[in-house]
This record gives C-alpha cells, sequence and structure tokens, in this order.
C-alpha cells in the first residue's frame, strides 16, 4: 500500500509485534496514511523486513527490536523513537505471546499465566507508561490503542487464560480513557479477527477451517490485516475519532454482537 498524504501525516507510531500478521497490517496502514512508523518486533528476522517492505512503498519505516515484557526494553523503544522523529503521538500495543494451545483449567500450569500475562497486561502497562509523556505531550493528537480480543469480551471455553488477560487491556483502556480524558488523549482498544500467517498455517492444516469460518460471519469472510483491521487502527488513531474513547472496537465481520 503506497503512502499517501492522509490523516497521519507528520505524526509517529509505535507498533508492537508489528513483524507480522495483524501487527504489521497496522503498520502498513498508518504508514500509507503518511505515519512513522516504528516496528517493534521481538526478532530483527521479521522486524527488519516489515520496515523495509513499508519503505519500498514509500513509507517513513523503522524496526528496534523489542521485547514487550521487558521495561528496558520498551523505554529503549520509545527512546530511539523520538530521537528519530522528534515525538510519539501514537502507541499501538498489538504484540502477543504466541498462540496457547487449546486447554481446560485444570490442564495448564502456571506458566501459560504468565507467558500470556507478561506480554499482553504487563506490557500494556509498559506501554502505555512509558508513552505516556510523550501522548501527553502530543495533547489532542494522544493515541493509545491496545489490540485485544473478541474473547477478552465474550470468553472462551477453549482458551480460560487468554481470555482474561485479554479483558485486562479492556479495562486498563478504560481507565487511562477516563483519566487521560482531560488531556485530549484517547484509549481505545480493538477486537480482530484476519488472516495472519498463522491462520493461513491452521487453513494449510485443516482445509475445511476457512469455509467453517466465512459461514459463521455474517459478511461471510476473514478479515484483512491491512484493508480491514489497519484500517480500523487508522481512524482511531486520526482526529476523526477524536471523541471515541474507552472502548473496544470488534473488527470481525458480525460474528460477535454482544455490546
Amino acid at each position: 500500500m503506497a503512502r499517501t498524504v492522509g490523516r497521519l501525516s507528520g505524526r509517529t507510531a509505535i507498533i508492537t509485534g508489528a513483524g507480522q500478521g495483524v501487527g504489521l497490517g497496522i503498520a502498513t496502514r498508518l504508514a500509507a496514511e503518511g505515519a512513522n512508523v516504528v516496528i517493534a518486533a521481538r526478532r530483527a528476522e521479521t522486524g527488519e523486513p516489515a520496515a523495509e517492505g513499508i519503505r519500498s512503498e514509500g513509507g517513513s519505516a523503522i524496526c528496534v527490536v523489542t521485547d514487550v515484557t521487558r521495561r528496558e526494553d520498551v523505554q529503549a523503544c520509545v527512546a530511539e523513537t523520538v530521537r528519530q522523529f522528534g515525538g510519539l503521538e501514537i502507541m499501538v500495543h498489538n504484540a502477543v505471546a504466541g498462540a496457547a494451545a487449546v486447554h481446560r483449567l485444570d490442564d495448564v500450569g502456571p506458566g501459560v499465566w504468565e507467558r500470556l500475562s507478561r506480554t499482553a497486561v504487563w506490557g500494556s502497562f509498559y506501554c502505555a507508561q512509558i508513552a505516556s509523556p510523550h501522548l501527553h505531550a502530543a495533547g489532542r493528537r494522544g493515541r493509545l490503542i491496545f489490540i485485544t480480543s473478541p474473547s477478552g469480551v465474550e470468553g472462551s471455553h477453549t482458551l480460560p487464560l487468554y481470555s482474561p488477560v485479554k479483558a485486562a487491556q479492556r479495562g486498563l483502556a478504560k481507565s487511562l480513557a477516563r483519566e487521560w480524558g482531560a488531556a485530549g488523549i484517547t484509549v481505545n482498544c480493538i477486537g480482530p479477527v484476519a488472516e495472519t500467517p498463522a491462520l493461513v498455517a491452521a487453513f494449510q492444516s485443516n482445509p475445511q477451517l476457512r469455509d467453517r469460518l466465512a459461514a459463521r460471519t455474517p459478511l461471510g469472510r476473514i478479515g484483512d490485516a491491512v484493508l480491514d483491521i489497519g484500517a480500523a487502527a487508522a481512524f482511531l488513531a486520526s482526529d476523526d475519532a477524536s471523541y471515541v474513547t474507552g472502548q473496544t472496537l470488534i473488527v470481525d465481520g458480525g460474528h460477535f454482537m454482544g455490546f
């Protein structure tokens, strides 16, 4: 997606976990809207090609290797972002801890909880707190977005540990929306369903899965990371959403309608 002079021209965004999948889709769309994007990826092997792909389309992007479970990594990422681009208006915490195997509560140990919560909950805390001074300096252009999950709203009978850590992100977003509202900073969540490398691999091992997922969705298709999820993120990051805060936007083709 080629860069345009768009809604985010002159602004800078960090997107965690943006080496592939939903994070890369968001980074690609924000760059196309004119933002400088920082690919905060845990591995340079995915982050550097992602940044290069955006630059090849005329966008402004760098990769900063970042493990969101390490506070010092998030601090270093924000510092490098500000050094390179002069500020930070948009923080998107998308990184995930990897797919958890289907399980029952009695069948998992504390290691699964530790892995999921460190990335979703602690990572959200680090991203919010460390970005806070810069988002406040940006005033009414400051944006914080957490990528949560529909299962964080309605729960999941197959992932009882994943759902609560994603729900915790929503609670933090609502609280920060109230705390930061007077400064004009908006804080929102997106609950996406999109075709990612992990989902493609699942389709390859189970060819009927794609049709089953599409059939349960009123719009009849799987979401696109750039055109669907990226577009939602670009909206929330822009001035068009300056009166939207404390909300969770479920972008899943209409499968979940529980609000």
